[in-house]
């Protein structure tokens, strides 16, 4: 398959409805879709909170997908709500932004001066975990549900300088992390890594996507420079057990 935008585009919302048990038509209504949680095959391999919840929006739907028991309880809260008061329910936490490739600026980079690319592949990439550090871009678990697929580092002499990596989220999509050793950056290697990374995956005729959080405001920034558009967004963990994530660590008295 050679991809253009339009085919890119339909590749995510084949599946997202896959993950989230809806129908490709829903994320272009314009209104709330509600529809219960199920472990579809072809879903990409996250390991799911319990209960579940997941919010997603390609820019005109809300797609509310959710195990039925929790479903019943969150459709009576959502259903009137705008998709930007949806989003900051209080028992969501943390917001996710999706970005795949723009075909008007996404291209193939020379590495900076004096850095040497170097690409590996499937268990060849275990070898990359002896080096601590690129927890964004490496599993570092050769039995993870969504193992690494490929990677590109970079390395300035005898020392690795950056790593690309992709996890084989699905069939249909496999997801890019970056992380470049402090040292080396700013010099444009995370951009060179992750454009170069995508190309190699869309060559295999596999749609690479980019996550960031919505606070990570120099991570977002990778993805416009290395040729990335955003394209969905998506809640990424609730707090239905009457827990914030953090509570461990942070109490807030009055």
């Amino acid at each position: 398959m050679e991809f253009n935008k339009s085919k890119l585009l339909q590749v995510v919302k084949k599946q997202l409805a896959i993950d989230m048990n809806c129908n490709i038509e829903d994320f272009t209504k314009e209104s709330i879709v509600f529809c219960e949680a199920k472990l579809n095959e072809g879903r990409r391999m996250f390991n799911r909170q319990s209960p579940f919840l997941e919010i997603a929006t390609m820019g005109k739907s809300t797609v509310v997908s959710a195990d039925s028991d929790i479903l019943t309880k969150v459709r009576p809260l959502l259903e009137t709500k705008a998709r930007e008061d949806i989003f900051v329910a209080p028992f969501i936490f943390g917001h996710s932004l999706n970005y795949i490739p723009d075909f008007n600026r996404i291209k193939k980079l020379t590495p900076p001066d004096g850095f040497t690319f170097h690409i590996i592949e499937g268990k060849e990439i275990h070898e990359l975990y002896k080096n601590p550090g690129f927890e964004n871009a490496l599993q570092y678990d050769s039995n993870h549900p969504c193992p690494d697929a490929i990677a590109i580092y970079a390395t300035y002499g005898s020392e690795i300088a950056g790593v690309a990596g992709a996890s084989t989220d699905s069939s249909l999509m496999w997801q890019i992390g970056i992380d470049v050793i402090p040292k080396f950056r700013n010099k444009g290697l995370a951009t060179s890594l992750v454009s170069n990374l995508a190309i190699i995956i869309m060559e295999k005729e596999v749609v690479p996507y980019y996550a960031a959080a919505s606070s990570n405001i120099s991570s977002q920034a990778v993805a416009y420079r290395s040729g990335f558009t955003p394209t969905w967004m998506c809640s990424y963990r609730n707090t239905f057990d009457g827990n914030a994530p953090y509570d461990c660590d942070i109490k807030i008295k009055f």
